[in-house]
């Protein structure tokens, strides 16, 4: 199937073509057909299968008929989780809407000022992309009118889920028109987004898109076992030493070690910078721009920057730290082997990792083979098969007190001044009698904050 058969409209399709773009992927071939017919749809679509254009370009179609309503607020509301993937969905617009005459696309995201925010909001707007949290300010403060909404989209509604926005989620809809098309997009349709999508869409068509092993064949997947934190710098140091290497996003747990590590590589020679939710809407712009253009070849990050970033230069994923949720693994991996490209992810694991690797093997359908690297092997050897932990690993101390070796500024990083609090690695639990007793740090792992 082409794009022509899908019956967009003209100068939709001329913007489709040119992008470079002939056939549509399987998620836009299922979806635009139903959305183009009227009706709600929950998918299932994970990142990197064009989720993005199967619903700006129904959404676009619908833009180029004049509104039945006259006003200023939005034809079109799409909700994102994170500000990267609001901006990442804005551009989108723009690119396949710009032979459309007139049409206005306007992001609110925080971190934005207010007074800026407040002058789009107050012209014309046909395409609004927001956040759920700013968003909710500005209803709130009476600065949007949905009295011609027509389509709301619901993007990464998993995510938002997760980071607790569904309740702002649920008061952005209350505040639209019940007549409203529904759209909602997710890496997996469980039972708690069923839940979601019964009290918001109506009657909605699902659509479910390839198997997660089928999603990863262009992504091959490595693991190396470390003994500690100074094992796992010298290991990424090797890594990126490496010629094949274009541009790498490193992921860490914390905020605190995003922006360590990023220092500690710079000063080995490292073109490297951080990227989390701390940093203004403008650093992180200016961040990502660097990096799209090729000016930065290392991006440390926090999982704010699994999703929604969209570069195909990325040749290689680093998890400096494994994520807590499998379903987060797919996704930070999902940013090498973009648009057909093959792409790299390795993985370091310590000796307390194991649960979380077998979690994420058994959520992604395939064994992740373990590789060592001459004079670099972790001291005990790991478990056959790939997965899980190294057998006889002893106690690792250095992820409850993180020091960073050849710092920029000599400093050390303990987890005491970071973003987390493991409550010096003791927790408490009730047995089936109401009895308190405590568990031992080995048993126990720390709450890391992203």
């Amino acid at each position: 199937m082409s794009f022509e058969n899908l019956n967009l409209h003209p100068l939709i399709l001329k913007a489709i073509v040119d992008s470079g773009y002939t056939n549509p992927t399987p998620i836009q071939e299922q979806a635009i057909p139903e959305l183009l017919a009227g009706h709600d749809i929950m998918a299932s679509a994970q990142t990197g299968t064009g989720k993005t254009a199967a619903f700006m370009l129904p959404a676009l179609h619908k833009l180029a008929t004049p509104p039945k309503v006259h006003s200023r607020g939005p034809r079109v509301l799409v909700l994102t989780p994170t500000r990267e993937l609001a901006l990442q969905v804005s551009e989108a617009a723009a690119k396949y809407g710009k032979h459309l005459p007139r049409v206005k696309v306007v992001s609110i995201l925080g971190g934005m000022p207010y007074p800026l925010q407040n002058k789009l909001l107050s012209q014309p707007v046909d395409i609004l992309v927001a956040t759920p949290g700013r968003l909710i300010d500005h209803i709130q403060r009476g600065r949007i009118d949905f009295s011609r909404l027509e389509m709301m989209v619901l993007d990464e509604a998993d995510r938002m889920l997760d980071m607790g926005f569904i309740d702002d989620v649920e008061r952005i809809a209350s505040a639209t028109p019940a007549n409203r098309q529904t759209l909602l997009f997710s890496a997996t349709l469980d039972g708690a987004i069923d839940k979601v999508a019964l009290r918001l869409l109506k009657i909605p068509k699902r659509i479910q898109i390839a198997a997660q092993q089928a999603r990863l064949d262009n992504i091959e997947q490595r693991l190396h076992y470390v003994d500690d934190l100074s094992h796992k710098n010298r290991l990424l140091d090797h890594l990126l030493r490496d010629m094949a290497l274009k541009q790498a996003i490193v992921f860490t747990a914390t905020k605190r070690d995003a922006d360590t590590l990023a220092d500690n590589l710079a000063s080995q020679g490292h073109e490297a910078a951080a990227l989390h939710g701390d940093m203004s809407q403008r650093d992180r712009t200016r961040t990502l721009t660097k990096l799209r253009h090729g000016g930065l070849r290392v991006l440390v990050a926090t999982d704010v920057a699994a999703r929604g970033i969209d570069v195909v230069g990325i040749t290689h994923v680093i998890n400096f730290d494994l994520p807590k949720f499998a379903e987060d693994y797919v996704h930070r991996i999902g940013r090498t082997g973009r648009a057909g490209a093959a792409g790299i992810a390795v993985s370091f694991a310590s000796g307390k990792d194991g649960v979380n690797l077998k979690k994420i093997e058994r959520f992604t359908g395939q064994q992740i083979a373990s590789h060592v690297v001459p004079g670099l092997e972790p001291r005990f050897k790991p478990r056959p098969g790939g997965g899980g932990a190294p057998r006889g690993t002893p106690n690792v101390a250095h992820k409850r007190s993180r020091t960073w070796s050849n710092d920029a500024g000599g400093r050390s990083a303990n987890s005491a001044n970071g973003n987390r609090d493991n409550s010096r690695g003791r927790s408490f639990v009730n047995d089936n009698r109401g009895n308190s007793f405590r568990v031992s740090s080995t048993q126990s792992p720390y709450a890391r904050t992203k």
